[in-house]
């Protein structure tokens, strides 16, 4: 990419799950101009449907009227994705830690260690709404 100067891409959802497929085709055609490798692409897929899932479920409480916000920043070193979202938001000291004991087995409550683990950062911000901000650097 070192003929490109970077650029961005937003996109506007309506709250509702089924517009992620949409959401994905963006991401595997930013994931194109990235350059990724397999393993980056499936990360940053799977975060950002992720992202865009909570706040579809969370944020606007899948009422369907909500708009979600999504920017992904194509940089010479790095995407960045920014998800927005209407929500109040959450304490992330009170999200239960999924790989406890007593969370092994249940079915939720995964999505934000999943975005950990598969990103290079994930930040979050609670002003006028949830923010969440996810960064994948090329290697």
């Amino acid at each position: 990419m070192s003929d490109r100067h970077g650029g961005a891409v937003e996109l506007v959802i309506p709250a509702q799950l089924e517009f992620l497929d949409l959401v994905d085709n963006v991401v595997e055609a930013v994931n194109e101009l990235m350059q990724f490798d397999e393993d980056a692409r499936t990360a940053v897929s799977i975060s950002v449907v992720e992202a865009g899932t909570n706040a579809i479920q969370h944020g606007c409480r899948r009422n369907g009227s909500g708009r979600i916000h999504l920017r992904f920043e194509v940089g010479e070193e790095a995407l960045t994705v920014v998800v927005h979202d209407p929500g109040a938001g959450f304490d992330l000291a009170r999200v239960p830690d999924p790989t406890s004991p007593e969370n092994l087995l249940r079915e939720r409550g995964r999505g934000i260690f999943i975005m950990r683990q598969m990103m290079d950062e994930v930040d979050f911000s609670f002003d006028q709404g949830t923010t969440v901000r996810l960064v994948k650097r090329r290697r």
